[in-house]
């Protein structure tokens, strides 16, 4: 693993990011394992959380022109990502959205820089992918070219249609989704950190029965 997936695992595990137990999703499996970077909430925490992401997009080798964080997680995460790159030497434009039109002021759903060149979305995890399909339509219009979409983790799990919600995304969209993590490395990770045997073979059993084959 890099260096900052170690970082980002920590950071995780620290501030509860991370929960294990037995957690009923929208699928309806329950899982043992559940993902929340909502809870970091501390001036410092998000710096370490930037620091990740931009660390994660220079690894990439992505060549990119701007950020767009989808609202409403991806707009501190967008914002704090720039920061983090600008210590790094790199000064990016950002934006956001919205929820809803303004019809005042500068009006519109669009905030920040003006959508241009290449974009790379920042959230924090793919689900049903909707935030980030809009966050496409939305750039696509404004005469950008979204190139990819940087998220926290990767569940690797199989849908509906037999493919990951990152696989799907990539496939429609022609989009690359570069995770911080996936939960392959974060069960190396807790296997590797001689984690709570019981934690870590109910993760293994669940990818078994649910995750995309390795």
């Amino acid at each position: 693993m890099r260096d900052y997936q170690t970082a980002f695992l920590q950071l995780a595990l620290e501030h509860g990011v991370l929960r294990f137990g037995e957690f009923k999703l929208k699928s309806g499996r329950i899982s043992p394992y559940f993902f929340n970077l909502g809870v970091i909430s501390s001036g410092a925490a998000l710096r370490r959380l930037s620091q990740a992401y931009a660390a994660a997009l220079s690894a990439s080798g992505m060549a990119f022109d701007m950020l767009f964080g989808p609202a409403y997680k991806g707009i501190p995460l967008v914002a704090a990502t720039a920061v983090a790159l600008a210590e790094q030497g790199r000064d990016v434009p950002f934006a956001y959205n919205r929820k809803e039109a303004k019809d005042h002021g500068e009006g519109g759903v669009l905030v920040g820089a003006r959508p241009a060149g290449r974009v790379v979305i920042v959230d924090d995890v793919l689900t049903a992918g909707t935030a980030l399909r809009e966050a496409i339509t939305l750039l696509r219009r404004a005469g950008a070219e979204p190139v990819a979409a940087v998220i926290a983790l990767d569940r690797q799990e199989v849908g509906p249609n037999g493919l990951s919600a990152v696989a799907e995304l990539e496939r429609e969209s022609g989009l690359r989704v570069v995770p911080l993590v996936t939960v392959r490395e974060l069960l190396g990770y807790l296997e590797g950190e001689r984690f709570d045997a019981g934690t870590t073979t109910a993760i293994r059993n669940y990818q078994a029965r649910y995750g995309v084959p390795e």
